[in-house]
């Protein structure tokens, strides 16, 4: 598929995957633990990309507690020294695997951007509805970054196992399956399935 055709077919992804989403069931509070079962026999859908879109899913959860951890401090949403210092990271985690490192910062860069999504629609929320605040704030430092660093190492090793795939022609219909089952098993509400259609356009890596 060529470049301009993959991102229009990439961009209507989220809405494809949210619709499926709904359509499998109402959806509850997003959080890590509450996790509905799939149902017998529908998991070998996913066609194996299921591993990369569970991770995503997790990683958009913990936008919960940046939020948290964030609301009412003087520390902003947007980090661009932080976010530079993921990139440079993965990229060269992504070459010692063998990925290739502009296109593995790329799908990090979504998650970025996702987690921010949320991050902002949260402070938005919390701002117009005082009651809904979270009452604790998490560390950052103790809690929440060792909780990404764990994911960050299982989505790179879940890239460079599903490369074939995600290179391939069929990369976009099947990732649309898996994210709409993990969606479902993560019980994810409106705004996270919006966050989860930010972090998908770079998982279809193209021909290599």
């Amino acid at each position: 598929m060529r470049p301009r055709r993959l991102r229009s077919a990439l961009t209507a992804l989220g809405a494809m995957a949210t619709a499926t989403a709904l359509a499998l069931g109402p959806a509850g509070p997003a959080t890590a633990e509450t996790q509905r079962p799939v149902p017998a026999g529908r998991t070998a859908a996913a066609h194996g990309l299921t591993p990369v879109t569970d991770l995503l899913v997790e990683r958009l959860l913990l936008a919960d507690k940046v939020a948290a951890a964030k609301y009412g401090t003087d520390t902003p949403i947007d980090d661009p020294a932080r976010e530079a210092q993921i990139l440079d990271d993965v990229r060269a985690r992504a070459s010692s695997l063998g990925l290739e490192p502009d296109a593995v910062a790329a799908a990090f860069r979504d998650q970025i951007e996702a987690n921010k999504l949320v991050q902002r629609a949260l402070h938005a929320r919390w701002d117009a509805h005082p009651g809904e605040r979270p009452t604790e704030r998490p560390d950052l430092a103790r809690e929440v970054r060792p909780a990404l660093d764990r994911i960050t190492t299982g989505l790179l090793a879940a890239l460079r196992d599903t490369e074939r795939t995600r290179t391939g022609p069929s990369c976009g219909p099947r990732l649309a399956t898996a994210v709409g089952w993990s969606a479902y098993t993560h019980r994810l509400d409106v705004l996270h399935l919006e966050g989860l259609g930010r972090a998908l356009p770079s998982v279809c890596a193209g021909p290599r």
